[in-house]
């Protein structure tokens, strides 16, 4: 901890997946447990932070919320720096946001650190009659890629001895708040295992936002006419 400061950690998280998914709503339920049913679509970036208390240290998460848009991904590319932990989030209603995780996944492996704590995060659990991606389908290719992680960094584990950490799953809904508490409790302690055993290193090169607990690159664009009502 560093003199002054208030937290023993400080860790860049970074949430990404398609417009629309709900990581607004998850950002704001975890850090203000707040939810908003007319929520705006991202532009740029906004992010927020909360701390908790792991094995009596205090970690401090950054949580950065980046736009979905396939247009803005130019913009949140550099925002991928210094992060530590990604939750790459999809609605369970939209197929095609499930799709799309592998485009996702490639965004990480081109723009963050190799050895990223990624949780994969199936959203929107409220809307099950809606439910387009089963759970044992989602949970089998998150054990997938875990096993697919894990032999390419075992190899490296050699070499630099980086940590064997694959990709997780759950499902939440930003709505009733099931499991939001639990997703970042869990990716932020992983990240906190690994730092502490000196495999992953924290996030000491964060980009410094403005004062204040939130930053947006750009106006927000109502999107609730696109969303079709539904909640997030």
């Amino acid at each position: 901890m560093t003199e002054g400061s208030n937290f023993d950690y400080l860790f860049k998280v970074v949430l990404i997946g398609d417009s629309g998914v709900g990581k607004s709503n998850l950002l704001s339920r975890f850090t203000r447990n707040e939810f908003n049913l007319e929520t705006k679509s991202t532009i740029g970036v906004e992010f927020a932070t909360r701390s908790i208390n792991v094995d009596g240290k205090t970690l401090k998460a950054q949580i950065w919320d980046t736009a979905g848009q396939e247009r803005y991904r130019a913009i949140t590319a550099a925002y991928y720096r210094g992060a530590v932990g990604a939750l790459l989030v999809y609605d369970i209603s939209k197929h095609a946001t499930y799709v799309n995780v592998t485009r996702w996944l490639k965004e990480l492996r081109d723009h963050a650190d190799s050895n990223i704590v990624i949780m994969l995060v199936g959203n929107k659990s409220d809307l099950k009659h809606l439910r387009a991606v089963p759970t044992d389908e989602a949970k089998a290719f998150a054990s997938m890629l875990a096993r697919y992680r894990v032999i390419m960094l075992q190899l490296l584990t050699i070499w630099l001895g980086l940590a064997e950490n694959g990709l997780s799953f759950i499902e939440t809904s930003a709505l009733d708040a099931s499991n939001v508490e639990s997703a970042f409790q869990t990716i932020l302690t992983d990240i906190y295992r690994i730092v502490s055993s000196k495999s992953l290193e924290p996030s000491v090169d964060l980009i410094k936002p403005p004062t204040g607990d939130s930053i947006t690159v750009s106006p927000s664009v109502d999107a609730s006419a696109n969303q079709g009502g539904k909640c997030c």
